[in-house]
């Protein structure tokens, strides 16, 4: 577990950052306000104290933001973090781990003083799949990585005469999670969808989510096919799902949805229609964290390791 200790912005890029205390981070761009936001795949900065602290036993007086970094963290050994890794900062904001260390084209003042600077080798950059406030004192912790896979279901999308959206919305919406191992489409058959379920859950996918054929329709064959599959199942959830989705239509206690866990495996029945998935996806939102980390027992993972 480690902390952030200075947010810091600048207005160009490549200047020294000056600390705000606090500031937010925004989904696929950056930190509000700075110069860097929207960088590519380098939104956001990251250097350590720790690091900061070698410079200043060369002798030279600097501090969080001189490095032109946005978060100075203390408590995390940054730069052995793998690509991928995926940090919670403050209360909500998600940053995935994109880069360790740059190349400096031009020497910085810094270099000029002291013949060395820290940023190239121990300064991290990130990405932001889930915006949110974060301020100096904020925890920053590593979270666990999950592998996640997604199953359309329809005759019309696995034959091509329909474009499927809610598979890579699904897709979109778990990425603070973790990353999409397996994403397929497949025609409303039992023994296929079953056989695909199989494939995933020996294949060590931590979660399946999968996406219409929940309806009344006689081929409506998915909340079937998902309980010959799963051993044990996790009622609240598809509760959860009908009784808010009720909220903005009566349509949705004709929901045959149904949650269940087959070995460590979460799968759970989402509607077809995008906006269904988004809907649905926001009350499964606020206990993923919980219902991952205590089946596949990865929670409480820390990078200060």
């Amino acid at each position: 577990m480690g902390e952030i200790i200075a947010v810091c912005i600048s207005a160009k890029r490549g200047e020294r950052k000056k600390d705000i205390g606090e500031g937010i981070l925004l989904k696929d761009s950056g930190l509000e306000r700075d110069g860097h936001s929207g960088f590519a795949h380098r939104q956001v900065s990251l250097l350590a104290i720790e690091s900061i602290e070698k410079m200043r036993a060369k002798g030279l007086d600097v501090g969080p933001g001189d490095f032109a970094e946005n978060l100075t963290t203390r408590g995390i050994d940054l730069v052995h973090l793998p690509i991928g890794t995926r940090l919670q900062a403050g209360p909500e904001a998600i940053l995935r781990v994109t880069q360790i260390g740059k190349e400096c084209h031009d020497r910085c003042a810094i270099y000029a003083q002291a013949g060395d600077c820290v940023m190239p080798r121990e300064g991290i950059f990130a990405e932001v799949l889930k915006g949110g406030k974060i301020s100096s004192g904020d925890r920053l912790q590593v979270r666990p990585n999950y592998r996640f896979a997604t199953i359309t279901v329809s005759d019309k999308g696995a034959a091509g005469e329909r474009e499927d959206r809610s598979g890579p919305l699904l897709s979109e919406l778990l990425q603070p999670w973790g990353d999409l191992a397996h994403s397929v489409i497949i025609p409303d058959e039992r023994a296929a969808l079953v056989a695909e379920l199989r494939r995933m859950v020996v294949d060590g996918t931590d979660a399946v989510f999968t996406s219409g054929g929940t309806g009344l329709s006689p081929h409506d064959i998915t909340p079937e096919a998902t309980l010959e599959v799963v051993e044990r199942l996790v009622p609240g959830l598809a509760e959860a799902m009908r009784r808010e989705s009720f909220s903005a239509t009566p349509r949705a206690m004709l929901s045959r949805a149904v949650a269940g866990i087959s070995g460590q495996t979460l799968i759970v029945n989402l509607p077809g229609s995008p906006r269904a998935v988004r809907e649905c996806f926001a009350v499964l939102e606020p206990v993923l964290d919980h219902a991952l980390e205590t089946l596949t027992g990865r929670g409480g993972e820390c990078g200060a390791e």
